[in-house]
């Protein structure tokens, strides 16, 4: 597993302090995972509830993302394991976030997921709904803390294509930054994934989801 040591150091080195990687571990196996810990990794990335769940009792200690969609249904089996929300889109999903993070004592770190063209194969709400959908959370769910905003751009063999979608989601992210409220503390942009993570650093983000460049290619 030398190959994660060294796609670590190269990617670490592209990255300055402030900005937070989370290995994204779809499909790889806890010892890989175990080795990414090993080498500094401090973040890890799920996109599954059930893999969250096979891996949780493997992997050494690590904060623990869910990035990819979740089902109102299947809150409850995570919210005691991982650090944070990244794919908030729907007031019925924050609703029940945080009844289960209530019954916990725990106050949920979130972020929701802002699909800003509006593309119908991935979830998220647009920026205007982005907008009402912060409200409400801050109006009626004292058990969740909204850190910012969760981007997946358009994939593009060229991520030049996609910087125009990263500044708009940026300027949605600097608007909520002036806002000020006891469970809205906005420090979290996470934009770009490994093909465009480099764009994305350069329009504002400051977290960034990167699976493949760290582990290798995906085996399905």
């Amino acid at each position: 597993m030398l190959h994660i040591e060294e796609n670590l150091k190269e990617i670490q080195r592209e990255l300055n302090e402030d900005i937070t990687l989370v290995a994204v571990t779809k499909t790889y196996s806890y010892n890989e995972i175990n080795k990414a810990i090993d080498c500094g990794v401090t973040d890890i990335g799920e996109n599954k509830v059930q893999e969250i769940l096979e891996k949780f009792d493997s992997v050494k200690p690590v904060r623990w993302h869910l990035i990819g969609h979740l089902q109102t249904n299947k809150v409850r089996q995570i919210v005691d394991k991982v650090d944070m929300i990244h794919s908030v889109d729907s007031k019925k999903l924050a609703v029940e976030i945080d009844k289960r993070s209530a019954q916990h004592n725990k106050i949920m770190n979130i972020l929701i997921q802002v699909n800003q063209v509006g593309e119908d194969s991935k979830f998220g709400v647009s920026p205007e709904d982005a907008r009402e959908l912060i409200h409400e959370i801050l109006k009626d769910c004292p058990n969740i803390r909204i850190c910012g905003l969760m981007n997946i751009a358009p994939f593009e063999d060229d991520a030049e294509k996609v910087r125009g979608s990263f500044k708009e989601v940026k300027k949605l992210y600097d608007e909520f930054s002036k806002i000020e409220h006891p469970n809205l503390e906005f420090k979290y942009l996470s934009m770009g994934m490994s093909h465009d993570y480099k764009v994305a650093i350069e329009e504002g983000s400051n977290m960034v989801r990167i699976g493949s460049k760290i582990f290798g290619r995906r085996q399905y």
